[in-house]
């Protein structure tokens, strides 16, 4: 077992992370570590069985000594330490995103400080998960390059996630250039498939959700909203890359396919084979239209993109939610 790299992903039960978890353990011991504020122990259940893995309890935002967990104590961290750290911890709750305001706050502030010096301490290199909300109000129908400042509102009804995204960016940078970390940051462009919480507002799960039950599909705006969509397995094999490089620049990860949303909601309908209609209503403070990726810098340094086709991602979506719908239908209560 110690033959194996100690790697530890700091909200590893949510959707990408638990992928990413998912993905990791097959060659490597994977310490889970989150708290289900916005995410479900059903996603890992799977991998609990596993004995290169591993799930902690705990919210980042205290500090935590991984040498005094017992569960731990077969990777012997005092010996290996811990290699690399992946920090996805962030609340990204939208039906109960008032409620983690100060969740918020605390995992992009405290909570991310906490991960560093743990990176700090072991002397692993470290991935920050960031988003492209870091480019705030950006030009329609033009892409961003990682360059692109944007026009941000600190002050925003939704900053203490837009501004605690790039907060977290300028902390990493700080802790590198101070420490001599290796640092990543990836900026993670609008994500679907499977493991998305259900009944929370998310437009793409509850989609298929409603579609499967045959119930409208909601979406929250007009019908010229568009968005790009990128598969959640090619964004993890993106970030499995990007932590085996050198490069310590933010990097795009997204899909350059933009798509309205009305479209893909009646795409949906058609593989489902529902009699459901797609109807607007006022779009919601967490849910609005974002940059959309320029990724020339990952497919140039990483030999990253999309292969994953919309089409085939909803497929993969539907025939998971159909198969757990009954486990996944729940809504995260705070």
């Amino acid at each position: 077992m110690n033959e194996n790299k100690n790697i530890l992903v700091i909200g590893g039960a949510g959707f990408i992370g638990s992928l990413l978890c998912e993905r990791l353990v097959a060659k490597n011991n994977v310490i889970c570590l989150d708290n289900f504020s916005s995410s479900a122990e059903k996603n890992i259940n799977h991998l609990l069985q596993l004995p290169r893995f591993e799930f902690i309890n705990h919210d980042i935002s205290t500090p935590i000594e991984l040498e005094k967990v017992s569960d731990l104590a077969k990777f012997k961290i005092n010996v290996f330490g811990i290699s690399e750290i992946y920090n996805l911890a962030c609340p990204t709750s939208v039906k109960n995103f008032e409620k983690l305001r100060i969740k918020t706050v605390e995992a992009s502030t405290r909570g991310l400080i906490n991960a560093l010096e743990l990176a700090v301490k072991y002397k692993a290199k470290f991935m920050q998960f960031s988003s492209s909300v870091v480019y705030g109000e950006s030009p329609r129908d033009e892409f961003v390059t990682e360059s692109y400042r944007g026009v941000c509102d600190m002050l925003d009804p939704r900053a203490c996630y837009d501004e605690g995204k790039r907060y977290g960016e300028s902390v990493v940078d700080n802790y590198r250039i101070v420490n001599g970390l290796d640092t990543k940051i990836v900026r993670i462009f609008r994500t679907y498939g499977p493991r998305m919480l259900l009944s929370d507002g998310q437009m793409m799960p509850d989609f298929i959700l409603n579609a499967l039950d045959n119930k409208d599909l909601v979406i929250y705006g007009n019908e010229d909203f568009r968005t790009s969509l990128c598969y959640v397995g090619d964004i993890v094999e993106g970030c499995v890359k990007i932590m085996d490089s050198t490069i310590t620049d933010p990097v795009n990860l997204g899909s350059t396919e933009v798509f309205r949303l009305a479209d893909v909601a009646q795409k949906i309908i058609e593989l489902t084979g529902s009699t459901a209609k797609v109807k607007f209503e006022t779009a919601k403070l967490f849910m609005r239209e974002l940059a959309l990726p320029d990724i020339t810098f990952a497919k140039d340094n990483f030999g990253w993109f999309p292969i994953v086709t919309l089409e085939e991602g909803l497929q993969k979506t539907i025939d998971f939610t159909r198969a757990h719908k009954d486990l996944l239908s729940f809504s995260t209560e705070v």
